[in-house]
């Protein structure tokens, strides 16, 4: 090992694969810092997968990205979780969608939230249910907002409800109608007032009622104004007797003429004496009509 610590980092990039292949364990795990570097991409490509599972976590971290876009499904595969932590958002940004898909779930969780900035929109698509749901926190919480609107609906509803929660509003902002739409009615649920509130108006108003009336008294009282403008009469109409009864005489208000006039008799009685006072002339007027 010690002479092959001693090649040159331009001797050791001339080195076939051939004999690259027949390089020991230990000779691979010799390799400096420099050496790694030098090495070309289909030098990389040759190591054999059981010395690349031995390579320190160091000289993983000094592979060039078009080494890293190089390797092998052999060896995407031989990852450990220590390697995996030490990839680079570069590093990881460079791995196509087949290699990435082929990480193992405990590498994948591996990733530094650093790395998983480097996800590309095609890989956050790409990414298999499994992977989705091994995302941690902080992982999640490191997803551009344009990653978090790749993914695709199958994706969505693998997310746990605890992942939900963990996203920022940025991250809720930035769901597509379609992402909306697919949201399961616990994950919804989930939702802390914030997030809610941080849901884009058009889409909310794409919520079936199934989905509506899964909102607890807090989410509903926490909509912003703008929300409640958008909502349709057949949301409204879907509200239970406690939901209605949790919006606040702001939102009564911004309810449009014909939301009003589409909530059915109970509905109506149900009203607090607070959010009746509070119904506009306007609303008054379409109620009677």
């Amino acid at each position: 090992t010690d002479q092959l610590v001693s090649i040159r980092t331009a001797e050791l990039a001339a080195l076939t694969t051939a004999q690259i292949v027949a390089l020991t364990s230990d000779q691979v795990q010799a390799l400096t810092t420099a050496q790694i570097v030098a090495l070309t991409t289909a030098q990389v490509a040759a190591l054999e997968v059981g010395d690349f599972a031995l390579l320190t976590a160091g000289q993983v971290a000094a592979l060039e990205t078009a080494d890293v876009a190089a390797l092998t499904t052999a060896q995407v595969v031989a990852l450990t979780t220590e390697q995996a932590a030490a990839l680079s958002s570069a590093q990881l940004g460079a791995l196509t969608t087949a290699q990435l898909v082929q990480m193992e779930v405990a590498d994948f969780e591996a990733l530094t939230a650093a790395a998983i900035v480097g996800l590309t929109t095609a890989q956050a698509a790409a990414l298999t249910v499994a992977q989705v749901q091994a995302l941690t926190s902080d992982q999640l919480q490191a997803m551009e907002t344009r990653d978090i609107a790749a993914l695709t609906t199958a994706q969505i509803q693998a997310l746990s409800s605890e992942q939900f929660q963990a996203l920022t509003t940025a991250q809720i902002q930035a769901l597509t109608s379609t992402q909306v739409e697919a949201l399961q009615t616990q994950d919804l649920a989930a939702l802390s007032t914030e997030q809610i509130r941080a849901l884009d108006a058009t889409d909310l108003a794409l919520l079936s009622t199934a989905q509506l009336v899964e909102l607890t008294v807090g989410q509903i009282a926490a909509l912003t104004t703008e929300q409640v403008v958008k909502l349709t009469s057949v949301q409204f109409q879907a509200l239970t007797t406690d939901q209605l009864q949790a919006l606040t005489t702001e939102q009564v208000a911004a309810m449009q003429g014909a939301d009003v006039s589409a909530l059915t008799t109970a509905q109506i009685v149900a009203l607090t004496t607070a959010q009746a006072q509070a119904l506009t002339t306007a609303q008054i007027v379409a109620l009677t009509s």
